[in-house]
Formats: C-alpha cells, sequence, structure tokens
C-alpha cells in the first residue's frame, strides 16, 4: 500500500480529486461536473447538494481508479472562494449557491455608505458583489441560517455535519475578515449585517479542520489536513514566493497574484497563514474561460476546444475586439456597469477572426492587471485548463511582453493544496522546482504590442463611456 493525500479541488464547473503520494505522483484522478443556473440576468447559482454529490463522484472515480493500492492518509482540500452556502445545522441547505459571479446584489453594494470604504481597507478588498458579504446578508434576510464558503461547506458535510469552519485564506475574500488581526471584523459584520453566530471558526491553512464521517468510499476518521483557496492553492502549488514571480490561473474567470512582503490596502489578499500570514497583490477577472465559451456557443461550436482550433486558422483578429464585460468588469476597472461589445466587424470578418478576439481578450485582460503591478514582472507562471492551448499561451506571452511557463500538469491547485498537507504532516517538499513547464517567449516586437494593446484599450474605454 502507497500512502497517499487525497486532494480535493472543487471549482466554477467541476470538482476533481487527486491521489497525490509524498513525490508528487498523481496516482489517481476523478472529475464530475458541477451544473450553473442563471434564473435572471447577473444571477449565478449552485446547488448546494449537487455541488456536494460532485465531490463524492469524483472522489470514487479517483479511488476506483488508483494505479495502485493507497491508503488515504489525509485530505487536502482547494476550493471556488467567493461563492456563498446557507445551510441548517443538520446539513441542510437553505437556499441556492450564490456563485462568485453573481451581482444581484451589486445595487445594494452601490448604496452602502461611504464610510465602509474605510472599514474595507483591512480586508485589501474592495466592495463588490463579487464578494462574499453581501451574498451572506442576501441568505440571511431570507432564512436563518448558517452561511460560509465553499470550504466550509464540504468541511462541514465531510465531518458528518459536525464541524463548522473556514480556512483564513477563504476567510480573506469576504470582506468580513481583518487580515492584519486575523479574524472576524466587529465593525465589518455590524456593517453588512452578518451576525458572528452564523459564521464558521477561521483556523490556520494547516491547522486541522477535523475527520471524516459517513463519507461515502472513506473510513470515518480521515483528517482534514489542509485547506487552501482555489487560486492560493495555485500560487502555493506554482512555488511563487518571490517579487517579481506572477501567477495566473485561467478558468471561468481567471486570477492574478504575485506575493508581497507586507499586507498593503489596495488589490491585498491573504494568500495562506502557517506560521505567518502570506499577503499577495491579485487582481481578478471575472470572465475569462467563460468568454470562451461565450463565443463558442455564438458561433455554434460545440466546445471551447473547437473555439480555438478556429482561432488557430487565421493569423490575427484583424482587428476585431471582444470585451467580455457580460457582468461588467473586473479588476482592475471594477466597473459593473460596463457592458460587452464585440466591435471592429465589416464585410471581410470571419466566425475564426471572432474566435481569434474571443482568444486575445483573455491574454489583454490578464495584461491590465499585470501592468498594476509594481516592479518588473519577470515571468508570469500559468495554470487552469485553457492553458493546453498553446495559441493561448502564446498570444499571452506576445501582449505581456514576458516569457509565459504554463504548468505540466492541468491539476496545480490540487497539487498546492495536497503539498501543503505533505508538508504539515513532516514531509519535505518543493514539488514546484522539480516541474517542467512549457515556456512561450514574446514573439512580436514592441510597436505591434503597443498597437494592439491600445487597441484593446480604446475598446474597454468605449465600453465604459469614455474617449480612449
Amino acid at each position: 500500500m502507497v500512502q497517499a493525500v487525497l486532494a480535493i479541488d472543487q471549482g466554477t464547473t467541476n470538482s476533481k480529486a487527486v491521489l497525490v503520494d509524498v513525490d508528487a505522483r498523481v496516482l489517481g484522478t476523478g472529475s464530475a461536473p458541477v451544473a450553473l443556473s442563471t434564473p435572471r440576468p447577473g444571477w449565478v447559482e449552485q446547488d448546494a447538494e449537487d455541488l456536494w454529490q460532485s465531490v463524492l463522484r469524483a472522489t470514487s472515480t479517483c479511488l476506483a481508479t488508483a494505479s495502485v493500492g493507497v491508503e488515504v492518509v489525509g485530505i487536502a482540500l482547494s476550493t471556488q472562494r467567493e461563492s456563498v452556502v446557507g445551510w441548517s445545522r443538520s446539513g441542510e441547505p437553505v437556499g441556492p449557491v450564490l456563485g462568485w459571479q453573481d451581482v444581484r446584489t451589486a445595487e445594494w453594494c452601490a448604496r452602502l455608505p461611504a464610510t465602509i470604504d474605510q472599514l474595507v481597507r483591512r480586508t485589501g478588498l474592495r466592495v463588490d458583489a463579487m464578494f462574499s458579504a453581501p451574498k451572506m446578508r442576501w441568505l440571511l434576510d431570507r432564512s436563518d441560517a448558517l452561511v460560509g464558503t465553499v470550504d466550509s461547506w464540504l468541511i462541514h458535510k465531510l465531518t458528518g455535519c459536525r464541524e463548522h469552519l473556514t480556512e483564513a485564506g477563504n476567510a480573506s475574500r469576504t470582506l468580513l475578515f481583518d487580515v492584519v488581526q486575523l479574524d472576524w471584523s466587529p465593525a465589518l459584520l455590524d456593517a453588512f449585517g452578518v451576525p458572528r453566530s452564523a459564521l464558521p471558526d477561521v483556523r490556520r491553512s494547516d491547522a486541522g479542520f477535523g475527520v471524516t464521517a459517513g463519507v461515502p468510499d472513506l473510513p470515518d476518521g480521515i483528517p482534514i489536513i489542509a485547506v487552501l483557496a482555489d487560486s492560493h492553492a495555485a500560487m502555493y502549488g506554482q512555488g511563487c514566493t518571490q517579487t517579481g514571480m506572477v501567477k495566473a490561473t485561467y478558468g471561468t474567470g481567471s486570477s492574478v497574484m504575485t506575493p508581497v512582503e507586507d499586507f498593503v490596502e489596495t488589490g491585498c489578499t491573504l494568500a495562506w497563514l502557517t506560521d505567518r500570514p502570506v499577503y499577495a497583490l491579485e487582481g481578478n477577472i471575472v470572465s475569462s474561460g467563460a468568454a470562451l465559451a461565450w463565443t463558442a456557443d455564438l458561433l455554434g461550436l460545440p466546445d471551447v476546444g473547437s473555439l480555438v482550433s478556429l482561432a488557430e486558422t487565421v493569423p490575427s483578429a484583424e482587428g476585431v475586439v471582444l470585451v467580455p464585460a457580460f457582468a461588467g468588469l473586473g479588476a482592475p476597472h471594477w466597473d459593473r456597469q460596463a457592458r460587452a461589445a464585440l466591435t471592429g466587424m465589416n464585410s471581410s470578418t470571419t466566425r475564426a477572426e471572432i474566435a481569434r478576439a474571443a482568444v486575445d481578450a483573455v491574454a489583454h485582460q490578464i495584461c491590465d492587471i499585470a501592468d498594476t503591478i509594481p516592479g518588473a514582472v519577470k515571468s508570469l507562471r500559468a495554470d487552469g485548463g485553457a492553458t493546453v492551448s498553446g495559441l493561448l499561451m502564446q498570444t499571452q506571452a506576445d501582449l505581456l511582453g514576458r516569457p509565459v511557463e504554463a504548468a505540466d500538469v492541468p491539476e496545480v491547485s490540487a497539487l498546492g493544496a495536497a503539498e501543503l498537507a505533505w508538508k504539515t504532516l513532516g514531509a519535505t517538499t518543493g514539488w514546484a522546482a522539480g516541474r517542467s513547464y512549457r515556456t512561450f517567449e514574446p514573439r512580436l516586437d514592441a510597436a505591434a504590442r503597443s498597437e494592439l494593446r491600445d487597441r484593446w484599450a480604446g475598446a474597454v474605454a468605449s465600453v465604459r463611456g469614455q474617449r480612449a
């Protein structure tokens, strides 16, 4: 029997399970989809029970397909972040999961008094419907429930409804957690109207989160060793620990993160908390993989892979620009009033050029955030499903003007959580140092890069109602 950590990566559109031994060998994998629904414009929901069942299905497949006999010595969690679940103390959901993309509370956020901006500075965030506190308030207005982010929901279910806990990095995405004092902020709880009694207790990322109880296919008593938010887990797994190292996770949305020595009041997040807090500057993109999926649907293509293949048939978008502000724009603009636009078309525009514009849009949005990072960006480490596209990674390098290193494995978030778990168990780890990457060097000259970036900036200014 080989000892392994079961790493569960619960994301926006699917749940993955990965068995990882102490040498970072992947011994088994499993995956299950999670449905999204949009009952109204701007509303994005999931079903909490479906989310939990997807984790069970992914875990079952992972264990059944293990390449060798495995003893699971611990569980590590990597989870989607700002989405909010409400449930009764017996573990029954009391409403929909409000997804991180959900903007039903945007108008409510806009009506909050200006004085709250002073309070949220201790969170490193800004008041926006993306973050958890407004969603928690919405659920609590409709039910007397426990509330938490997805990590706390999974911990509750994995432990047989015995624990109501959350990890510090996930808590830092709620607008309720003081990332300097490392605790829930009474002033922010009061400002958002979220009672402390409804919230989970906060623990260090490696502090332990109870043991399994009544989970199908798993024996009782397996410790939940480590928990990380998915984007934070990717940074941990990528080994991005030094100034100038930047990672980008390409998912439904995108997260761009770089470590910093100390907390700053704008655009900062708590990446993880172990023996000390580790902070990172972060920018969040609302629609990246979602933009590719939308364009595939628009063009009548079966999937994103087909879209990318079509985009590869043309050398450029020929002036076509897609700004995927379907729910407004995230970082660095944070303009929820912006609306999507497809510009620059003429009678000669083809489906391929529209597809290419969608690929370009993902890369441009990453560049917008990278441009705000203090100091020089040395390189970009990329992870997430979309990194399989050589076209996207080369486009990213060209527009960024810096090398892009795409991780050789798709499960970086899961591996990051597993690495922290193994380290907590006393193993010596450093898996990123031994990982291979596909490196994409920029090919565009400065003038061509500047022209493309200026065209993009003009399109963004237009959807925001501004002059370029």
